[in-house]
């Protein structure tokens, strides 16, 4: 704790706060010691305890991510509500676990809008590594609904398995487009030069044509 503290910077802090993370350490940094430390997942549980931010996301490098019980991967994703710690939490250590799919089908249906995004990201992974059993048209009814009146993280969670199902399924890339056209949503998000829009058929568009190798109109 006394070096995560050592690591803080008001500019960084400044910056993450802007995107609502509570923490001043640049993550390159954060890193760095993870890699020094490496696996430790006691020292993790005990990181993870500190409800500090940037404690949790080294806890999150350092962890064994097949460790963690269900129940005790459920606790983490309602406690953890800086995004960043979100999004690690999700990405880095509830994919490799052995409960991912019982807790994607758990948390989609969660009434809290952060756990349901969870859930959510758990599918845009299946979208596109593991599609097999997953009902796509029925994925699209839940977007075309629920996706304009979401809160801005579940929001934002749906729109990105909308993207997915676009890009690389063709069977429903023509309905997704249109889904995203007449929800507009994202669709006039700040995209620094040389990113792709956020918005749906932009992302599902620009995305084939890379993968395809067509030349820019």
């Amino acid at each position: 704790m006394a070096e995560l503290a050592a690591l803080e910077d008001p500019k960084t802090r400044a910056v993450n706060e802007r995107h609502g993370d509570d923490h001043g350490v640049n993550l390159g940094r954060l890193r760095a010691l993870a890699k020094r430390l490496k696996t430790q997942h006691e020292l993790a549980t005990g990181l993870w305890a500190t409800d500090d931010t940037a404690a949790r996301l080294l806890a999150l490098l350092i962890c064994r991510p097949k460790a963690f019980t269900r129940d005790e991967l459920d606790a983490m994703v309602r406690a953890a509500r800086a995004p960043k710690v979100h999004d690690w939490l999700v990405n880095y250590v509830v994919k490799k676990n052995p409960h991912a799919e019982e807790l994607r089908l758990a948390w989609s249906a969660d009434t809290d809008p952060v756990v349901a995004s969870a859930g959510w990201a758990l599918t845009t992974e299946r979208v596109a590594k593991k599609p097999a059993g997953l009902d796509l048209a029925g994925l699209l009814d839940v977007i075309e609904a629920e996706m304009k009146d979401a809160p801005d993280r579940l929001q934002w969670a749906m729109n990105h398995c909308l993207a997915q199902i676009g890009i690389e399924h063709p069977g429903h890339r023509a309905r997704a487009i249109a889904i995203g056209e007449r929800l507009g949503v994202l669709k006039d998000y700040p995209t620094s030069p040389g990113c792709t829009s956020p918005f749906a058929p932009v992302w599902i568009t620009e995305m084939v044509r890379r993968r395809e190798g067509e030349p820019t109109a």
